[in-house]
């Protein structure tokens, strides 16, 4: 991923020239260590010997640093429900359901059905972790270069085309359970039992664990690339000792 690897370059670079060198130097050198297959000859020496191996192994670590706080971060109480970027309303085809019951002094059952939606969504992201520890596993080098001359957020792009479809399942029956354990189905049905006592409303139905599987991988997706983003900028701090080894030089 190119921040990640500018961050491997750098350390490479201040090792090799012992002098700041600008962030666009960083990325080409990058590609340049990268396709030569990592620290060899004398360049490689001077930059303490770091192998296209030990490149690999650096991007995966990071890699699932971030992901692990993602999900620590969100598969928690409020981790979907007080965060305003992520949190999920209701469907939109209830909005009908809104726009009814609102003016008939019902908001509280609205918010109270919007808030047991995310705790579905919070009870289910743990599912998402071992299936990150899984396609960064089978990441290979050609996949850590694809990351690296790719886009920005390359490498969310990376697991959302490698995760989708099984998290998807993963956390299928966790939503459902969830949204009958925490009463979101029977504040569902009461809901609708108000609105279709209203005279005239047209017919709404909604499918809640759909809902709740899409918004929900869309939050952490969204917060993934935030994370790659921190990547970019600094290497998961360093918490492992591969992160130590490939990063610590440009400290």
């Amino acid at each position: 991923m190119p921040g990640f690897l500018r961050s491997v370059v750098a350390a490479s670079l201040l090792l090799w020239a012992g002098v700041a060198v600008a962030q666009t130097d960083w990325l080409q050198k990058g590609k340049d260590l990268l396709g030569k297959g990592g620290g060899d000859g004398a360049a490689g020496a001077a930059a303490g010997a770091l192998s296209t191996d030990e490149l690999t192994a650096g991007l995966k670590e990071a890699l699932r640093v971030g992901t692990e706080r993602v999900v620590s971060q969100l598969g928690r109480t409020d981790g979907f429900n007080a965060d305003s970027t992520i949190r999920i309303p209701l469907p939109e085809s209830m909005q009908t359901v809104r726009s009814t019951l609102q003016p008939l002094g019902m908001s509280g059952m609205l918010d109270d059905l919007e808030t047991r939606l995310n705790r579905a969504a919070e009870a289910a992201t743990p599912e998402a972790q071992a299936l990150f520890v899984q396609a960064i596993s089978e990441m290979t080098l050609d996949d850590a270069k694809a990351i690296y001359d790719g886009p920005a957020d390359a490498a969310t792009r990376y697991f959302e085309s490698k995760m989708s479809k099984p998290l998807a399942e993963a956390m299928r029956p966790i939503v459902d359970d969830s949204l009958a354990e925490v009463g979101a189905i029977k504040a569902y049905d009461s809901l609708m039992g108000q609105y279709r006592a209203v005279p005239l409303v047209p017919d709404v139905k909604a499918d809640l664990t759909n809902h709740v599987l899409d918004k929900g991988m869309d939050g952490i997706f969204h917060y993934v690339a935030q994370e790659e983003a921190a990547i970019r900028a600094n290497p998961a701090a360093r918490t492992t000792d591969i992160l130590k080894r490939v990063f610590g030089a440009s400290s």
